[in-house]
């Protein structure tokens, strides 16, 4: 699915990692229109529940158990330990497009996941220590990733974990201002301290299913995406998110109809969701509304067009088409917005390897690599700036 200047490109909203959100949810939504759902032509198959996800399994409970006295104090400096040894193992795992969306029991026997997965885990383990934990929704800048044809704008969210005071009721204790602790898998949204707003438990549920469906959607199992979006809108019928992608997932059956019903009451619901209105868009174009759709992309470029990450996202589809010259003044523009965007170093050396230009190349491999803070993109860089030396020998 591709975009230009003039055009706006398919995207799939997940909750995966450092990334952001397309906007707030609406106060005064209508309730969901449910019927959309009935007629599907898709197989509805099994999905987690939200027990399943969220449940801590024997293992998790014995070691919590021989490494946590329930009874002693304070808690919250417990749950900070064990919350520490998640942030030191979690960094290097938090990538897109990976099968990283998992249960809290499978987060934590393999720290190779995101930052949803992650926060439910954190939840879950608060929870067990009799600490009350708040979902928060970061609202950072609109982030892309692209993985097999598809742009991916991600979202992120954070814990914040306090003491459940309600435990103390009937007790003679001096209440002071609850401490709390929050927990955030991303070290660029610690840093910045970026607005959040509180969300349900079953908001996360909605969004652990919608990352399901979006995976299965974009590996073809069709069936197994119909079934965990509809889980999520079962879930959460007020999730804009995963009204859109079930529309994108209509769209792709060519259920053309449909799907522009569940683009509308993806709007309905948030008319912020910008990757609705840029998937309407495109579904516009297929049904010869040009002009109608023509009107959505210079909305939706004058909301991004100062957004680096949107910038970046141009110049790769710019380099996708060949024009690696048009690509490089589009990451520089980027790197104007925002200098120290490893991102953009990174795609400037990619459009610089595709003139044969490999010094530069080298040049701004190097920058990414400084720049960058998650261990895996730095094993990247790595990597490639070791392959780029060898080439170079040769």
């Amino acid at each position: 699915m591709k975009l230009s200047y003039q055009s706006v490109f398919s995207a799939i909203l997940l909750f995966v990692s450092s990334a952001s959100l397309i906007g707030c949810q609406s106060t005064n939504a209508p309730p969901a229109d449910l019927t959309l759902l009935d007629n599907a032509p898709f197989k509805v198959l099994p999905v987690e529940s939200q027990k399943e996800i969220f449940t801590l399994d024997e293992h998790i409970v014995d070691t919590l158990n021989q490494n946590f006295k329930r009874s002693e104090q304070p808690e919250l400096r417990r749950a900070e330990v064990i919350m520490q040894f998640l942030l030191d193992n979690g960094d290097n795992t938090l990538s897109y497009m990976s099968d990283a969306n998992l249960t809290a029991s499978q987060a934590y026997h393999n720290l190779n996941a995101n930052c949803l997965s992650l926060s439910i885990l954190a939840f879950s383990l608060s929870e067990y220590l009799n600490l009350k934990g708040q979902f928060q929704k970061v609202h950072v800048p609109e982030y892309w990733a692209s993985s097999r044809g598809y742009n991916f704008l991600s979202g992120h969210i954070n814990l914040k974990v306090y003491e459940d005071r309600a435990k103390f009721i009937g007790k003679n204790v001096l209440h002071t201002s609850p401490k709390t602790l929050t927990i955030d898998f991303d070290p660029n949204s610690r840093r910045q301290a970026f607005r959040t707003t509180e969300i349900t438990k079953d908001r996360v549920t909605a969004m652990f299913y919608n990352n399901k469906g979006a995976i299965n959607m974009v590996e073809g199992r069709k069936d197994q995406a119909f079934s965990y979006f509809q889980a999520a809108i079962e879930m959460d019928s007020q999730y804009s998110s995963a009204w859109a992608n079930l529309a994108i997932l209509y769209r792709l059956s060519g259920k053309l109809k449909i799907a522009e019903k569940m683009y509308n009451q993806a709007l309905a619901l948030n008319s912020n969701n910008n990757t609705a209105k840029g998937n309407l868009a495109v579904l516009y174009d297929m049904t010869d509304r040009s002009e109608q759709a023509e009107q959505i992309r210079a909305q939706l470029y004058q909301v991004r067009k100062s957004n680096p990450y949107y910038v970046i996202t141009l110049g790769n589809e710019a380099l996708e088409q060949g024009n690696a010259v048009k690509a490089i003044n589009l990451y520089r523009d980027a790197l104007k917005l925002d200098k120290r965007l490893h991102e953009g170093h990174f795609a400037l050396a990619k459009a610089y390897f595709a003139l044969g230009k490999l010094e530069l190349t080298k040049r701004h491999l190097q920058r990414a690599l400084a720049l960058s803070q998650f261990k895996h993109n730095q094993l990247q860089y790595r990597g490639k700036l070791e392959w780029l030396d060898a080439v170079a020998k040769n």
